[in-house]
């Protein structure tokens, strides 16, 4: 079954041109009507001043008044009359006795006949004008005594006939036409130029589907929880959805702000500010990691920016502790081949009959490993950050450095408030540790030392290395994000440990210092407060929970060929 085709409806700019131009006609059309008539009037009012004014003229005339007081004033007034007629432009000048009986006419024959028209407030020596129809037709008249002294001795009418007026009107409605022609084509083109912008600018679309669009416009900036911004050619916020104030922290009324006044981080002002498009960029506000697009809009000219915001630093934590577990595996692989190599050596020991030797060969290298694993859980009894260390210390084994956790370093399981999450602290030490192995290694004593404890400040972590250490010219700069001594991944990658490692510490409102090792290298301290939940020995009590050690730091037991458990 075939349906009939339904008509898409007219386009704004279509439906806007029809309105506009069915407008300008009316306009036009009212304005000549107005015109027209208020020409007619105007005609017809100047017609009786001008008949008033011929009229009043003859009837003042000193030869007109002596003319009747002759035997046959006819004789002399006739030709008068057309003279008059003649110079003033009226159609005809009437003048008769005070009964009305014509003396003048331009028609000879109808001299003698009584006076088409009102003559009754001319004989109370008034002067008026009316319309009225006399043998010449209709015309605009005006009838005015004729006095000798005080006595009225006959009246004059000078009149023009409707027709002649109605034919100045015509000729000025034909200039009227002309120009109201002219204005409506003007009017029409320039309608349509207007029209044909705002059908660029519309697309084409009718005002139903510009409606629906902006309803679906409001419903997804809403609906949609990655953050969305609009800036207009100079950088002005020109939209912002929900999610884009809650990703860089903005309140109130920022439409119309330039973005440098918004108060984010220098290295993502500066990506907002950018002419050239970014593409998954990492950026750090006071508590999140941003991945940043920007893409200009140009129609012709550029018209601003559209920039979308991503929230990834749950995603970026996630990601360090894949990044911890997978060098984890990797040493346990390393571990495993290592194993294998040693118990086919207690077995060949066995197959030649030295027994005891095979059981000393064993029973040393499990004492070994046993001897890291209650190493590091006396020291660090928190299970989140024993199990970091003891991965931490098999990958640095693997890369040649060596990782200690001093005899300073205490923190006993179920001290540390949930206010403070463990996957914050495997994002603090984790991302401080990796950095101090990334500096040890190569150097003449690769070493990394851990402490960890706390005190009447609340938690501390320090991470020292034996690497170059840190310029104090860029002991702020190493914690911007890019920053980093060593070439830039083709990821972009580099440089984002310590920048992560400073936003954590900033949301939990620690404190974040580097400076120089006692043996060299840089040594890195984070202090985080903790609330005060009980007396002395509590977290936050007034009696430290560190244990003091001797002066020697001694470092895990060595890992033979990278085995820790």
């Amino acid at each position: 079954m075939r349906f009939p085709h339904v008509p898409r409806p007219r386009s704004l700019a279509g439906q806007l041109f029809a309105m506009q131009a069915v407008l300008i006609a009316v306009l036009v059309a009212g304005y000549a009507l107005f015109t027209y008539v208020s020409d007619r009037s105007q005609a017809e009012e100047a017609a009786r001043r001008q008949t008033m004014a011929v009229a009043r003229s003859v009837a003042d005339a000193p030869s007109v008044r002596a003319a009747i007081r002759t035997s046959d004033p006819s004789a002399a007034l006739q030709p008068y009359a057309l003279q008059v007629q003649r110079h003033t432009g009226v159609d005809f000048v009437t003048i008769m006795n005070p009964r009305g009986i014509r003396w003048t006419h331009p028609n000879p024959d109808l001299i003698g006949e009584r006076f088409l028209g009102h003559t009754t407030r001319a004989l109370k020596g008034e002067s008026f004008t009316e319309t009225y129809t006399g043998t010449l037709g209709p015309s605009v008249r005006a009838v005015t005594p004729i006095r000798d002294g005080t006595r009225i001795i006959g009246l004059v009418s000078a009149g023009i006939k409707v027709e002649a007026i109605t034919k100045r009107v015509q000729d000025q409605v034909t200039a009227l036409i002309g120009v109201a022609a002219g204005a409506l084509t003007l009017g029409g083109i320039g309608t349509y130029v207007i029209n044909a912008r705002l059908r660029r600018s519309t697309h084409g679309m009718n005002a139903a589907e510009l409606s629906r669009m902006h309803d679906y416009h409001q419903a997804a900036l809403h609906a949609v929880r990655e953050g969305l911004l609009m800036l207009d050619g100079q950088f002005r916020v020109a939209l912002i959805n929900d999610g884009g104030r809650e990703l860089l922290g903005v309140t109130g009324d920022v439409i119309g702000r330039s973005v440098a006044e918004l108060g984010l981080p220098a290295a993502l002002t500066g990506a907002l500010l950018s002419a050239e498009p970014r593409v998954d960029e990492v950026h750090l506000t006071a508590a999140r990691v941003l991945v940043v697009n920007t893409s200009p809009v140009s129609g012709g000219e550029r018209r601003g920016t559209v920039v979308t915001l991503r929230d990834v630093t749950e995603l970026q934590s996630l990601m360090g502790e894949l990044d911890s577990e997978r060098g984890f595996t990797t040493a346990l692989r390393s571990q495993a081949h290592e194993a294998a190599n040693r118990l086919h050596t207690v077995v060949s020991l066995i197959e030649l009959g030295r027994a005891e030797e095979a059981v000393d060969f064993a029973t040393a290298e499990l004492e070994l490993a046993q001897a890291l694993t209650d190493h590091v859980v006396s020291a660090v009894s928190e299970p989140v950050l024993a199990a970091l260390l003891l991965g931490k210390a098999a990958q640095a084994n693997e890369r040649g450095v060596e990782l200690v956790v001093s005899e300073e370093s205490a923190l006993d399981d179920g001290l540390l408030p949930p206010s403070l999450p463990a996957r914050d602290l495997v994002t603090i030490l984790g991302n401080l540790i990796d950095n101090a192995v990334d500096a040890a290694q190569g150097s003449m004593r690769a070493r990394v030392t851990v402490t960890v404890f706390t005190d009447a400040s609340g938690l501390v972590l320090r991470v020292a290395d034996t690497g170059a250490g840190v310029d104090p010219a860029y002991a702020e700069a190493v914690f911007q994000r890019g920053w980093s001594t060593k070439p830039a991944t083709a990821s972009g990658g580099r440089g984002l440990g310590l920048a992560l490692v400073r936003q954590a510490v900033a949301r939990h409102e620690g404190k974040l210092t580097v400076a120089e090792a006692d043996g060299g290298g840089a040594e890195f301290e984070v202090r985080l407060p903790l609330p005060t939940v009980g007396p002395a020995g509590a977290a936050g009590g007034s009696e430290p929970t560190r244990r003091h050690g001797g002066a020697s730091e001694p470092a895990l037991p060595a890992l033979p060929g990278g085995d820790d458990v």
